[in-house]
């Protein structure tokens, strides 16, 4: 079943690529008693993910602070490695923005957002998708009805509903 407003974000372990090497990171913890943004896309480097999804909320990290969000998370199951590399290579890291990586998809499959498009390599990847997590609850979740588009889950169309 699909995550939908007023659901618990689902406990689960994600990977961050820290100072001494990758390190586990409870999306349930990251988001206790806090205001969260998590955006997802299908794979790093992957063209609308890379000039398109990433840079939006790049360029609304500072209107994002102004309405109290504590971070914004990005997650793709792809590798800690490949997220760090993609966070300094789109500017994300530098605007603060936190890049998970969901190496199993465990995260994607218990909010049931997975996909496959062998066509194109991608294989048990996340759809496309933002959401505002309070508390550990979503109150706002904007998913993508296909994975090449970024309009409901840019940036500017989160903030709009915020």
């Amino acid at each position: 079943m699909t995550i939908s407003q007023g659901d618990q974000i689902p406990d689960a372990s994600l990977v961050e690529m820290g100072a001494d090497g990758p390190a586990p990171v409870s999306i349930a913890e990251k988001t206790k008693g806090r205001k969260v943004v998590i955006f997802a896309v299908p794979g790093a480097y992957t063209p609308t993910c890379h000039s398109a999804h990433v840079p939006s909320f790049v360029r609304t990290k500072d209107q994002f602070d102004a309405k109290g969000v504590d971070e914004i998370i990005c997650v793709s199951v792809n590798d800690p490695f490949v997220m760090k590399a993609w966070g300094e290579a789109t500017g994300a890291t530098a605007a603060g923005i936190t890049m998970l990586a969901d190496a199993d998809s465990s995260f994607t499959k218990s909010i049931g957002m997975e996909f496959d498009a062998p066509p194109a390599g991608l294989l048990a990847r996340s759809k496309r998708y933002a959401m505002l997590v309070e508390d550990g609850k979503v109150t706002l979740f904007q998913p993508e009805e296909s994975p090449g588009v970024c309009e409901v889950s840019a940036g500017e169309a989160l903030l709009d509903n915020m």
